[in-house]
């Protein structure tokens, strides 16, 4: 039990897992809903996963401490 509680203590501290968690989201709200979809090109879908491609790499050059050090 006490490695899940540092697991998820590393998680909730996790910029990255934030970022990756929104973006799940609002891509799954949008696959449900189809609300962007009469706005926005048929390709929206390819440029969110570019955008979480480089959102992650950029976190990863950001992030200087390991999160055992936060």
């Amino acid at each position: 039990m006490e490695s899940i509680k540092v697991w998820y203590s590393r998680i909730i501290r996790s910029r990255t897992m934030w970022f990756n968690f929104i973006v799940a989201i609002f891509a799954s709200l949008e696959a449900v809903y189809s609300v962007l979809q009469p706005f926005v090109p048929g390709n929206s879908y390819a440029w969110l996963t570019v955008i979480l491609t480089v959102g992650n790499a950029i976190l990863r050059v950001v992030t200087k401490l390991p999160l055992e050090a936060k």
